[in-house]
């Protein structure tokens, strides 16, 4: 039993997010005193192990945490969740595996570095995605490769979300390919409209791109939900030294993620399931206090409406089991291919349950609830996200399918994943 209770942490931090969430979803941008709520909270450091000044949490630790955040400002709690996939993933991916995988001992001390800074209260930001290739890290037109004594990294990331505030870039990015042999030929043109290259397989490293010159953000976020996360675009023309390099050996970041995909897939799946419920909150809220129907009771005594609560608290409470089920196979047993399958039924079910839930309230309450200002309004439109966000619904179906049918998800699908 781990010594740590990341919802009461996250209790500590809701009221202030909470009076903050609708000026930031006018706004389109993170509260930058969220973030500090977040720091006074510990919360940077809910994963990191004690030993380097954080809480030593697992996953079921930040899947109780992101629910009590989200249901405050599910953009805030979206945030927070990019830093601690990458917190999650370099604290919690065993010694053995990394050492196994071929990362050399110079990666543990950078790591551990890392990790202090992170429970110290420095923030990272994921830049993963970009346009025209969203998190299909394959397609990336991002390229790297080797300068002097580091590495040098071009191109344009999208959606990175908290990117204003960000301390730390986790940037991912292709080797530049001109011989097929050495993916990291330092003689190859960096130049991110380049083709792919050679046929095979690519090969995607991930850096931790500090802030500062050769990183700049570009304000151009202005979504249809999630709007206070501040996803903006992210230019890069920067150096870099070796050890920004994770995991010490090129590709190696990727293959440890696919293998244990909980902090690529199934750690959005809690926020989403925190946005259900407060869309679920705030409904009751709604209904309760309306009158006008032509009933004393209001739309409370409305037979259709009531069928609507029930069935979205069945559907909450069922995701919720699943969401808890995730989290405890993820931290007993994480990489198993049955842990996998709860993973991706976990981000299957969240981006799926929470739309549906969000629409029924919505038409449960009626027009009313659709005028801007209203919670309702903010929070139909953030929960219609979870199923676009990485990986989206259709490709977590996919998975299963092809895993239902006695075929290898990872190796049998017909275009590739990330």
């Amino acid at each position: 039993m781990l010594g740590v209770d990341g919802a009461q942490l996250a209790r500590g931090a809701v009221d202030a997010i909470a009076a903050r969430a609708g000026a930031a979803d006018r706004d389109g941008e993170l509260p930058a005193a969220d973030l500090d709520e977040l720091r006074g909270a510990g919360l940077l450091g809910l994963l990191v192990p004690t030993r380097l000044g954080g809480f030593g949490g697992g996953f079921a630790d930040w899947a109780d945490a992101a629910r009590v955040l989200a249901s405050a400002s599910g953009a805030t709690a979206l945030v927070l969740n990019m830093h601690t996939s990458v917190v999650g993933a370099l604290a919690r991916t065993p010694d053995e595996l990394a050492r196994a995988m071929g990362a050399p001992e110079s990666f543990f001390l950078a790591r551990d570095q890392l990790l202090a800074r992170a429970a110290a209260g420095e923030f990272i930001a994921v830049a993963m995605s970009e346009r025209g290739a969203g998190a299909r890290l394959s397609a990336l037109a991002t390229r790297y490769r080797r300068e002097s004594d580091g590495y040098r990294i071009r191109g344009v990331k999208a959606f990175c979300s908290g990117a204003s505030h960000a301390d730390v870039f986790f940037v991912a990015a292709r080797a530049a390919e001109s011989d097929p042999t050495d993916p990291t030929d330092p003689t190859t043109p960096l130049d991110p409209s380049t083709s792919a290259g050679p046929s095979g397989p690519a090969m995607v490293s991930h850096f931790l791109v500090p802030s500062g010159p050769g990183v700049s953000v570009e304000p151009s976020w202005d979504s249809l939900g999630m709007r206070g996360t501040g996803s903006h675009d992210v230019r890069l023309d920067v150096w870099v030294p070796a050890q920004a390099l994770v995991g010490g050996v090129a590709g190696l970041s990727l293959l440890v993620a696919q293998g244990m995909p909980q902090w690529l897939v199934a750690s959005y799946a809690a926020v989403y399931a925190g946005v259900g419920r407060a869309v679920f909150d705030a409904g009751v809220d709604h209904v309760r206090g309306r009158r006008g129907t032509g009933m004393p009771s209001g739309l409370t005594g409305l037979p259709a409406v009531r069928a609507r609560f029930g069935q979205a608290d069945a559907a909450l409470a069922a995701l919720d089991a699943v969401v808890d089920e995730c989290a405890r196979r993820v931290d007993a047993d994480p990489g198993s291919d049955l842990t996998n399958r709860w993973v991706w039924r976990a981000k299957l079910l969240a981006g799926r349950t929470v739309q549906d839930v969000a629409a029924s309230i919505v038409e449960a309450c009626g027009t009313a609830a659709t005028r801007r200002g209203h919670p309702l309004e903010r929070l139909y439109r953030d929960a219609r996200c979870g199923s676009l966000q990485p990986a989206t619904s259709d490709v977590c179906a996919d998975w299963l399918g092809l895993a239902a049918l006695g075929g290898d998800p990872e190796a049998d699908a017909n275009v590739a994943r990330w």
